[in-house]
Order: structure tokens, then C-alpha cells, then sequence
């Protein structure tokens, strides 16, 4: 599924977006319908997975892309986005949508145990095995805080290997590693929870309460004066055992991300992200605070577009103080308001409190 459609006053996103599926969007999608009960729908997104993991135009080895092209997969070779670029006369692509992202194929494989639960027969266990195993020999990384880093980036063949590693990526990790383990009780998959648990306990500073973005790509962690808010959230609900003292990065987020009803992306505030804010209510569902959850979920019903997607945010341009990849000069990560998928999706699990790291109700 396109993950973006056009927002107002556009005829049509632009041409690096127009055909462009993202894994994660797709992956969230599909876990919100199975939510929803609409299993067969879900099962054409976590179909469209396992092929990608077998009909790659380059590589066989469990990794999936960050985007592939929307619309029906068909036969063969999985297309890549791309577009005609008229001014080079040349078929254009994304760097980082031929990329692997380690958190994306983390969810990809969460969207396939989650199809496991309900669809047993349709060998989504053993895709997101394949998944998980590309993590585990590909990323990663055993300087301290050892864990699992970025993924790759650019153009096949040759893509460029990422070294910083990722907060939101370990728990992802985490969850899909906790997830399998509960299943088949193997210590492979409790060996990679615990060893991605234990980059989550590293980056978590006590004071001020915060969860820290990661490390650098050389390995030193990454200051508390960037942050990021799924950072602060998902560790709350992604792990299952989680500590009582990681509840004051809830507690951070709402005194340094809090903005319009909902939440930034990071410490700016210049504008409301809505995939977060979705995740917050969600979040705060979770920890039983349910007029929490009310109030983000009366903002989210505020950006509803007329297309019935979710905006992704209510100003023109949102900044993240990220950068999109290694060639990036500056944090070049924009959300735009558009109809997004992903927020759809985030506001679908919020609604149903439902949590996509467990497979279980939150309440």
C-alpha cells in the first residue's frame, strides 16, 4: 500500500514518494487489520513479505527493503520505487528506499508473527525467523553498549553499512527475539532479547529520565539533549517486564515533547506529529491511564483527512532533527501534511488498544 497520499493543495505527492510502500507503514497496516479483524487483507500485506524475502533482484539473505513499489506484487522480482527523472532522461531511485533498515525488518517480522497467531500454516514463523537471523548475523555490533546496529544503506550492490546503532531499532529487535522465544523456548532467540534489552538498560540515563537515541557511528552514546518520542514510549510497552524507574521517560516526554493536544516528534515542538501522539495514547492506555488516552485520541480524530487516512501532521513541515541517511549534509527527515499510512495505522492501535510488539490487548 502507498504509504502517502497527497495533502492539500497537492495534485499528487512527489515523484520519490509516488510509488513508494514503505516496509514499516506496510508492516503497521497489516498488524491494524488483523486487529481489526480483517485477516485476509492483513495476509496480502505479510504475503507480499515472504516475497519479498525470496524474489529480491539482488539479494537472498532474510534482509528486507525500507520500500518497495505500491500495488500488486505479481510475478517475479519485487519492484523498488522509483520515477522518471526528465531533466537526467534516467529511472531514478532512493538511497535509503533500496536500503535495509534493522528496526524495519524487526517489524516486518513483528507483522508476520502477528499473522502466525491467526493464520498458523501460512509460514510466517519461518519468514520472520529468516528476518530475525539477518539481524542477528548482520548488524550486529559488539562494541559496548553492545547491540544491533543501523542496517545498510544505498544502492545495490555495494550499500554502505550503518555503525550507529538504535534505540528504537534494539527494542524492535528485542520484541521480535522475546516474541519467538515465547513460542518455541530457544535460547538463540533469548540470547538476542536479552543482548538488545541490555542496550535499551545502557542508553536509559536515570537522570533526567530519558531514553537516548543511541550511539554515534563510532560507538560513543548519543547525548540526552536530542531525543526522540517513540524513543521514550515504545521501551514501555515493548518490553514485557519492563522497570518502573523507564515510566519517567513518559514523564520527560510530557514536559519537553508535549504540544497541541498531543506531541512532537522531538524537543522543538514545532508542530503536532500525529503517529506519535497516537503512540502516546496508546502508551498511556497501556499504563492505565485511560482520560490520557481520551484526550490524544479526541486530537487524533482532529486531523482526519478527507481522504479518512490520518495527516501525518498539522503543519506544512514537520522537523525531526534527523538525517535521512549517511549522505544527508543536515537532519533532512521531514513529516509533511499528508495522509500517512503509518499514523492511520498507529491511531487504528490506539483506538483498539491493541499492542503490535505483544500481539495482545493492552488492557
Amino acid at each position: 500500500m502507498a504509504s502517502y497520499r497527497p495533502g492539500p493543495g497537492e495534485a499528487e505527492v512527489p515523484a520519490s514518494l509516488r510509488s513508494s510502500a514503505f516496509t514499516y507503514d506496510n508492516a503497521l497496516a497489516a498488524i491494524a487489520l488483523i486487529a481489526c479483524g480483517e485477516v485476509d487483507r492483513a495476509r496480502r500485506i505479510g504475503d507480499a513479505l515472504l516475497a519479498a524475502l525470496s524474489r529480491d533482484r539482488t539479494f537472498s539473505d532474510g534482509r528486507v527493503r525500507n520500500a518497495y513499489r505500491a500495488g500488486s506484487v505479481g510475478q517475479g522480482l519485487l519492484p523498488l520505487p522509483g520515477w522518471w527523472d526528465a531533466q537526467q532522461a534516467l529511472w531514478a531511485e532512493d538511497a535509503y528506499q533500496d536500503g535495509t533498515a534493522t528496526g524495519n525488518v524487526a517489524w516486518a517480522a513483528l507483522t508476520l508473527l502477528t499473522l502466525d497467531a491467526v493464520a498458523p500454516s501460512g509460514g510466517y514463523r519461518t519468514g520472520a525467523r529468516r528476518m530475525l537471523a539477518w539481524i542477528t548475523n548482520q548488524t550486529i555490533d559488539p562494541r559496548e553498549p553492545k547491540g544491533y546496529s543501523g542496517g545498510v544503506d544505498g544502492f545495490d550492490p555495494n550499500q554502505t553499512r550503518l555503525t550507529w546503532k538504535s534505540t528504537e531499532h534494539n527494542l524492535d529487535v528485542h520484541a521480535v527475539a522475546a516474541w519467538l522465544h515465547r513460542l518455541d523456548g530457544r535460547a538463540e532467540d533469548a540470547a538476542t532479547a536479552t543482548t538488545a534489552r541490555s542496550f535499551l538498560d545502557a542508553v536509559y540515563a536515570p537522570e533526567p529520565g530519558v531514553f537516548r537515541l543511541g550511539t554515534t557511528p563510532q560507538g560513543t552514546v548519543q547525548p540526552t539533549t536530542h531525543i526522540a518520542l517513540d524513543t521514550q514510549l515504545w521501551p514501555l510497552i515493548g518490553v514485557i517486564d519492563a522497570p518502573e524507574s523507564w515510566r519517567r521517560a513518559l514523564d520527560f516526554a510530557e514536559r519537553n515533547l508535549a504540544t497541541r493536544g498531543g506531541f512532537d516528534f522531538n524537543e522543538d515542538r514545532d508542530g503536532l506529529w500525529v503517529e506519535g501522539t497516537a503512540q502516546a495514547a496508546l502508551t498511556v492506555r497501556a499504563l492505565g491511564r485511560p482520560a490520557e488516552a481520551k484526550r490524544l485520541l479526541a486530537t487524533l480524530a482532529g486531523q482526519v483527512s478527507p481522504t479518512g487516512f490520518l495527516f501525518a501532521t498539522d503543519v506544512a513541515r514537520l522537523t525531526t532533527g534527523i538525517a535521512v541517511g549517511p549522505a544527508s549534509a543536515g537532519p533532512d527527515f521531514y513529516y509533511f501534511r499528508r495522509p500517512h499510512l503509518g499514523a492511520t495505522a498507529w491511531g487504528v492501535l490506539a483506538t483498539l488498544g491493541w499492542n503490535p510488539f505483544t500481539g495482545r490487548g493492552v488492557e
